[in-house]
């Protein structure tokens, strides 16, 4: 027998067709993968309403755990929702396991990733539900009953606004998320 080049089950990122995650990690499954697709609730406005639904953390992508001592890998390719394995040449690229790992430590059993509870005051947020979706803001108070009072730009002026912590996500710096 020759030398194994991957240990059983890494991890590896699949490209979706367009809008077809959820088809994909069906499929998956299905077939006996392991997949996992994490999930966080998004607030868009669409003809002057807001509406909350559940989108992919990173959209168009899956990750998949694969045994490759079975060869079966490239099963994933022919699946209904999935365009391709990420690869860079003939071979696969994986996926750090450490990294599946902590993102499953921030979401519940579903998928859905919990809101983060290290916010402090003076980091900047993305608000991602209610009439304020979209904006960025600071970290003004964070109060015991899981408010979070931020300050907003509105029209040139600095307005304190109390959020749930469910309703905010941290930006980057520069304001990015």
């Amino acid at each position: 027998m020759g030398v194994e080049i991957y240990p059983k089950n890494k991890w590896f990122l699949a490209l979706c067709k367009p809008n077809s995650h959820l088809i994909a990690e069906k499929n998956l499954t299905r077939q006996g993968f392991e997949v996992f697709l994490p999930m966080q609730e998004e607030t868009r406005r669409a003809r002057g309403r807001f509406l909350t639904r559940m989108q992919p953390l990173f959209p168009g992508y899956v990750f998949v755990a694969v045994d490759l001592s079975k060869g079966i890998y490239r099963k994933i390719h022919s699946t209904y929702g999935i365009s391709r394995l990420v690869s860079f040449g003939e071979v696969p690229a994986t996926v750090p396991s450490e990294l599946i790992r902590e993102l499953r430590a921030r979401c519940d059993q579903d998928g859905k990733m919990l809101p983060q509870e290290d916010l402090d005051v003076g980091d900047q947020v993305k608000l991602i539900k209610g009439p304020f979706a979209d904006f960025v803001a600071t970290v003004d108070k964070i109060s015991s009953e899981q408010r979070i009072w931020v300050l907003l730009d509105l029209l040139g002026r600095q307005t304190r606004v109390a959020v749930a912590s469910t309703q905010v996500q941290r930006a980057w710096p520069g304001g990015r998320v």
